[in-house]
């Protein structure tokens, strides 16, 4: 039988996974895409309390100080994110480790990558908010955040408003088609330029192919849809050019595992794991006061009792976005909403997991307004040894342990102490709440926003990526998912990371053409097709020129 070849090879179809996908293959690469999870249409998602729905598409990944919950289908975390699409401020490219050495690519800045945020946004595409698309939720947050002295405002987000029902359900994936998911633009648009997505396809090893004219094989295992933990079958796929966008959890043990296979990794591979700075915290409105203090109300009868209503995302303040403040004190404030299950982690004096207390607090879940801090951290984390098959040890459909370790350092707490500060000051003012942050004790620290864990930048003592997102001494095989930003973000993760795969793709295009594949990239758009011009091609070019095209 002869071997399964390929010219791309994509491992992921988050961001990081089906922008490479949609250009390489409308480059002219045969393309295929390799997804862990299973595809479900929009028709497929379910928006109701069933305990079963989550764990299709959503893993809970359970480390050592810390837990990550990520996507876990064709589309990736693309399906179960918050659209939130916010460019990362100008002083987090500048920021430096305690040794003084950069942590972004001297080539990297936001001016730099402006292009590329522009090229996503119109893609997706992004839509500002205006105040009566706000929740109920985010207006009460914007309203506390006046009454203190501060600003708030609407955030930008892929979706489609005229489609949007405000359901809430935003983690369930969305059966509406209004969140502009990659399975609405890039991965259509790949497919339509012949790419290939191969769902419940978990790749287990990279090695070096031993057919002539590939540089790459992959081992993988096929999954039966209704238990993730049985393998069905496997096989071996050879490619020109590797592009790994597992995620943060993901790639960086996949590498692991595959070190020796491989001739050695470089030892940033598995360092500097970050959570983004997440720090989610807890207010228990006064109903009464949000009347009397804020002058808002949903009816007669009721003041707030909003936390379930509208999407999960829509006011944040950037007040503390201070590129001259002192690192570990620059955050984003954000209201945010998770579903009921959660409501266990927030925190009651002395009780934190069960007792009348916690029983009455989350009694009044109504009442609640959750806000999420995303904060500096030093992306203090590491991944250990890797376990026989997978990313984790797979317990159950959407539960697992794994390998990662995360103790804050001081830098980090200093961080979240300063969020936890101000959000009380905002909300805890004149009694309007009481502030609780979620609790360490069950879970270590919880984030959605996973990165760093195999970085780019210049230097190869703590990046494990060249600034063209290439795997250092391993020439072709590329990482484009969260786990190359280098630092945490202080907003919402996702436009950085299409941004920074939308950078990756003429370097990677370059790769292809330098070993045999008959590729000639165009910076397009993948609802349209319409080449891009200006700042994005320029970009490209320049992209391209570094790459050796």
């Amino acid at each position: 039988m002869s071997p399964q070849t390929t010219d791309v090879l994509v491992i992921g179809s988050g961001f990081g996974g089906a922008i490479p996908a949609y250009h390489l293959a409308a480059a002219g690469a045969r393309v295929t895409v390799l997804e862990r999870g299973p595809r479900l249409a929009t028709e497929d998602f379910t928006h109701d309390l069933d305990l079963g729905a989550y764990p299709r598409i959503v893993d809970v990944i359970k480390g050592d100080g810390i837990s990550v919950v990520a996507g876990n289908c064709v589309g990736g975390g693309s399906v179960v994110y918050f659209a939130a699409s916010l460019r990362a401020p100008s002083f987090v490219f500048d920021r430096r480790d305690a040794a003084g050495r950069r942590l972004w690519p001297a080539s990297l800045s936001r001016a730099a990558l402006d292009p590329w945020y522009e090229q996503v946004e119109q893609a997706l595409p992004v839509t500002k908010l205006d105040w009566p698309d706000v929740s109920y939720a985010g207006g009460v947050l914007a309203a506390a955040c006046d009454r203190a002295g501060h600003t708030c405002n609407p955030v930008p987000v892929a979706v489609d408003r005229a489609r949007c029902t405000d359901c809430n359900w935003m983690l369930s994936g969305c059966r509406f088609g209004a969140k502009r998911s990659m399975l609405l633009n890039y991965l259509p648009a790949a497919e339509a330029h012949g790419a290939e997505i191969r769902p419940l396809h978990e790749v287990q090893l990279i090695r070096p192919s031993t057919v002539p004219g590939y540089r790459y094989a992959v081992d993988h295992i096929t999954l039966d849809p209704s238990d993730y933990s049985c393998p069905t079958g496997a096989g071996t796929l050879h490619a020109k050019v590797l592009v790994l966008a597992a995620g943060a959890v993901g790639t960086p043990v996949l590498l692991q595992r595959s070190a020796l296979a491989l001739g050695g990794v470089p030892p940033a591979v598995g360092g500097y794991f970050s959570g983004n700075g997440d720090r989610v915290s807890v207010a228990e409105m006064d109903e009464g006061k949000v009347r009397s203090l804020l002058g808002l109300s949903r009816s007669a009868t009721v003041a707030y009792e909003a936390l379930h209503i509208g999407m999960p995302i829509t006011a944040a303040s950037f007040d503390r976005l201070d590129a001259s403040a002192p690192q570990f004190s620059r955050f984003t404030l954000q209201q945010i909403y998770f579903p009921a299950v959660t409501n266990t982690l927030a925190q009651t004096a002395g009780q934190r997991w069960s007792g009348v207390a916690k029983k009455q607090m989350r009694a009044r879940w109504r009442s609640w307004l959750t806000v999420l801090a995303m904060t500096e951290d030093e992306a203090e984390g590491s991944f250990g040894v890797p376990p026989l098959t997978g990313s984790f040890t797979r317990l159950a459909n959407g539960l697992g342990l794994g390998t990662m370790r995360f103790t804050p350092t001081s830098g980090t707490r200093r961080g979240w102490t300063e969020a936890d500060a101000h959000t009380r000051a905002v909300l805890e003012r004149d009694g309007l709440a009481t502030v609780r942050p979620w609790s360490e004790d069950v879970a270590g620290t919880v984030t959605a926003h996973p990165l760093a864990s195999c970085r780019l930048g210049d230097s190869a003592a703590i990046s494990a990526l060249t600034e063209l997102n290439e795997l250092r001494t391993h020439p072709g095989l590329f990482v484009t998912d969260g786990s190359a930003v280098p630092t945490s973000l202080t907003v919402n993760p996702s436009l950085t990371i299409a941004a920074l795969a939308e950078r990756a793709c003429p370097a990677i295009a370059a790769r292809c053409a330098q070993y045999g594949a008959a590729v000639r990239y165009a910076p397009s758009d993948p609802l349209t097709g319409a080449t891009r011009r200006g700042e994005v091609a320029r970009a490209a070019r320049a992209v391209a020129i570094r790459a050796g095209a």
